[in-house]
């Protein structure tokens, strides 16, 4: 013990030394610094709660900092209160970003033994990772997302047993600011990530992986009802008006309504301190008179507070990190019929803001004792080395935000006087059922992972006594999905479900349908169908429509007819002609003749949707074969896997919310002078593909440029060029390496991203 204690105090001297050679701040005496906003000086984690602007009636305490924690990214409570920790300690360890494959990174369990609040005690479970992104403890193992792969790690006594190979796949493609990440297990027993289109679950020792929406960049969420909600660096939210299990069974319906969608569009910040290093900070309307960020440039980690010591006013909001801009901002969400809408809760201030710049929050978390917990990297680098311009190169140097790289911070929010208490929980079943009614969602959350991964039947009586419980809808839906993940749910308890009067009751059990029916229950469902189809419940009629999938295999002349019935019913719906597409997988030219002679209304919405995905199936049959393009330009479709696919999608058809299109746009077959601009120097603002005008929302209207990467060579962005100009439907001539050697020469010394205007001239 007396070594560990000499070795903890030289490793906190240690900590110290480095994380505040820039400063001149007493921990001990918590004094608080006066910080010019020309610099950024490391502030001790006390000091540094004294520079935010918290909203009044809150307050924020520390939980962890270096030398405990060190460049957190994530973090996972476990049963016992646990904070399990990713540490990605190679992330940009200089501008140029060299060193970050060195294996630094962790996985560590904080824990506070002595009930202070504070974290005391470190434990390393995993080291000599690479650039480690996500976790997830699930089955008495974790998962463990270290690109390109997903491992599952079986534990014992905190420590690592048998390592099983989930996904070779995992994080093949992007940057570290493009990979997947996420490892959210949400209500329905997935496991769903941000920057993916693949959601997995644990039966028993085999691991199932299925398509389901891309979602997002960076962090997940779900809400009560288990929809889930994500966003990308320049959208404050983003979510899922229905279920997540639904609408992805159709690979050729890259568009689904009601998935995917804006649900928070105000993407303004109100920083209290300049934003000079950001990395467009040069580019008019970026930053305001007074140098602070306007619009959101690296929104990322958001959650759905689900907790129960905020107050009623905080139920059913959104929270949303901001590291760019030192902040986490606030919205409230409302549920508008079918659809989800939201708006920031403040117009001029934030719900937490730092004068610190190192104050880098990118995952936030809801707490077993209610609070709300920011995950802050706390690092002067937040941008990958594939987008770092020369301002934003200068501007580093400058203020000296390269180092050190050895500390991090986990804090939480609590109402001011308020005690923040964890829940305990204990193994007897009935007591873990009761948690499932608990006021607290993620409480609600963890009991009932649990009760799953402890696979017994002997909670199954308490959870189908708790099904009846009709004074508490929020745990009847919990101990359903329990049930379910217990392979326990009966076909009576979906049935009598589905005749709830409270709609989110009804909602969940036609969410879990698909998980339950069989040959022998379909019949009973499909009369419970009928007859919701019958009543003309139009809440329902979506979530109808996506349960018929289920039908499909046992009864498709039936199911055709529910569809027809629908769709006479809401004709206008545009969420419903999604959901019938997403059950025509492979059928869509036949139902396209078909509708339209039984409604030959263009204007239709289903036959709008499916005429527009026919002829992109139709498109998509005169692509070139991508693995002759790729033998032809091997750096090209590396380069193109790496930095552009993850926004302009693999088909080249652009992804929703990121990128237009690449394929048959004017801009990639067109002079090729100005395609060589665009991809050296990037490009802002709306921009026209095919006479559609792609603004923001409908895209990121910022796309950066790689001319100042030193990774990437003229031979690459030659070929990667090449590669897309051949691709596709495209039919452009290649260009050579000259050809971007003279674009690059007669461009020395620019900055700035082009705008549409300049490039037309």
């Amino acid at each position: 013990m007396r070594l560990f204690g000499y070795v903890f105090v030289m490793l906190l001297l240690l900590c110290l030394y480095q994380c505040q050679n820039y400063k001149k701040v007493s921990l001990l005496k918590k004094e608080v610094p006066i910080v010019d906003s020309a610099n950024a000086p490391v502030i001790s984690a006390d000091a540094a709660i004294h520079l935010m602007q918290v909203e009044p009636g809150f307050e924020v305490k520390l939980v962890a900092a270096e030398p405990l924690i060190s460049a957190p990214v994530a973090m996972s409570f476990d049963p016992s209160g646990r904070m399990w920790v990713v540490e990605m300690m190679g992330y940009m360890p200089d501008v140029s970003g060299k060193g970050e494959d060195n294996p630094n990174g962790k996985i560590v369990i904080l824990e506070d033994t002595n009930g202070d609040g504070i974290a005391d005690t470190r434990k390393v479970f995993l080291d000599s990772l690479i650039l480690p992104r996500a976790i997830c403890l699930i089955g008495g193992g974790i998962l463990v997302a270290e690109s390109p792969n997903l491992w599952y790690y079986e534990i014992h006594a905190d420590h690592p047993g048998k390592r099983t190979l989930v996904d070779n796949q995992y994080a093949v493609d992007g940057n570290v600011e493009h990979q997947p990440n996420g490892l959210f297990r949400a209500m329905d027993n997935w496991i769903y990530n941000a920057k993916s289109s693949k959601r997995y679950k644990k039966t028993g020792n085999h691991w199932r992986i299925e398509r389901t929406h891309f979602r997002g960049q960076w962090g997940i969420s779900q809400d009560n009802y288990g929809r889930l909600y994500y966003n990308d660096n320049s959208s404050n939210l983003i979510g899922d008006y229905f279920s997540p299990g639904y609408g992805a069974s159709n690979p050729n319906q890259t568009v689904v309504a009601g998935y995917e969608e804006r649900i928070v569009r105000d993407n303004r910040v109100y920083p209290i301190r300049p934003n000079t290093g950001v990395n467009r900070g040069y580019q008019p309307g970026v930053l305001d008179d007074s140098l602070r960020l306007r619009n959101m440039t690296a929104a990322c980690g958001p959650v759905i507070y689900r907790g129960d010591l905020f107050g009623n006013q905080y139920d059913f909001n959104a929270f949303v990190a901001e590291p760019a801009a030192n902040l986490i901002k606030r919205d409230v969400l409302k549920d508008e019929g079918m659809v989800i809408k939201g708006e920031a809760a403040y117009s001029g201030k934030e719900f937490i803001a730092s004068m610190d710049e190192r104050f880098r929050p990118v995952s936030l978390y809801n707490g077993l004792d209610g609070a709300l917990y920011i995950v802050d990297m706390y690092r002067g680098i937040i941008q990958h080395k594939t987008y770092v311009t020369p301002y934003l190169k200068a501007e580093i140097e400058k203020r000296k935000l390269t180092g050190p790289l050895g500390c991090g911070r986990i804090y939480k929010v609590v109402p001011v006087g308020k005690k923040a208490v964890s829940v305990k929980f204990a193994k007897d079943p009935q007591q873990l059922v009761a948690l499932l009614g608990h006021p607290n969602g993620a409480v609600r959350d963890m009991a009932q992972q649990i009760l799953i991964d402890a696979g017994g039947k002997k909670a199954v009586p308490y959870l189908r006594q708790a099904l009846r419980n009709s004074s508490n809808p929020l745990q009847v839906i919990q101990a359903m999905w329990t049930l379910e993940g217990l392979s326990a749910l009966e076909t009576q308890e979906v049935l009598t479900l589905l005749k709830s009067k409270e709609w989110p009751l009804r909602m969940q059990a036609l969410h879990v349908l698909p998980a339950v029916i069989s040959g022998s229950s379909y019949p009973y469902y499909l009369i419970a169908l009928k007859d919701m189809v019958i009543k003309s419940d139009a809440l329902s009629a979506i979530y109808i429509a996506y349960a018929l999938n289920a039908i499909k295999p046992y009864q498709e002349e039936t199911w055709e007819s529910l569809y027809l019935s629908l769709l006479k019913k809401y004709p206008a719906n545009a969420y419903l002609a999604s959901a019938m597409i997403s059950s025509a997988a492979y059928k869509e030219e036949y139902y396209k003749d078909k509708f339209f002679a039984l409604w030959p209304d263009s204007n239709m919405a289903i036959n709008k949707q499916l005429n527009v995905l026919v002829n992109k199936i139709r498109s998509a049959r005169k692509h070139r074969d991508p693995l002759a393009l790729a033998k032809a330009f091997p750096k090209g479709a590396a380069l193109f896997a790496s930095s552009c696919q993850t926004c302009h999608g693999a088909d080249g058809n652009g992804i929703k919310s990121l990128a237009p299109p690449l394929n048959k746009s004017e801009w990639v077959t067109g002079n090729k002078d100005k395609l060589i601009s665009i991809v050296l120097y990037g490009l802002t603002g709306p921009v026209k593909v095919n006479g559609h005008l792609y603004e923001s929302p409908e895209i990121s209207t910022d796309m950066p440029g790689i001319a100042h990467s030193e990774e990437i060579s003229d031979e690459d962005v030659a070929q990667v060029l090449s590669f897309i100009r051949g691709g596709w439907e495209n039919s452009a001539g290649k260009i050579n390496v000259g050809d971007v050697e003279k674009i690059r020469s007669g461009l020395k010394g620019r900055q700035k991203a082009f705008t549409i205007a300049e490039l037309e001239k």
